[in-house]
């Protein structure tokens, strides 16, 4: 669990997902699918009345710094946590890499 001023997010990971509460109301939550080798993260949403609270923000935080805690690389396909990945070089290093080398 981390919180982030009054935003605490918890992984619930009976519905493979963290949520973000704000003053113990539910505030937004972050979907995700984990493996051994890889996280995907396909979904994230905020309800609109804490939008521009930081409650994306803190659910990104905690979901990549999980990540970095299992050492598992993060295949972003949720549009804002791709996003917010790009604008902090400093969970850059987290991202997914295909190194496949298939030809025909």
């Amino acid at each position: 669990m981390s919180e982030t001023g009054s935003v605490t997010v918890q992984d619930v990971e009976e519905h493979n997902r963290f949520e973000a509460r704000v003053d113990g109301k539910p505030a937004g939550f972050a979907d995700y699918i984990r493996t051994g080798n890889l996280v995907v993260y396909p979904h994230t949403e905020v309800e609109p009345e804490y939008e521009g609270r930081g409650v994306g923000g803190a659910l990104a935080r905690a979901v990549l710094d999980d990540a970095r805690a299992r050492d598992l690389p993060v295949l972003a396909t949720c549009p804002f946590i791709s996003s917010w990945m790009s604008r902090h070089s400093e969970y850059l290093d987290l991202a997914y890499q295909n190194r496949s080398r298939v030809t025909d």
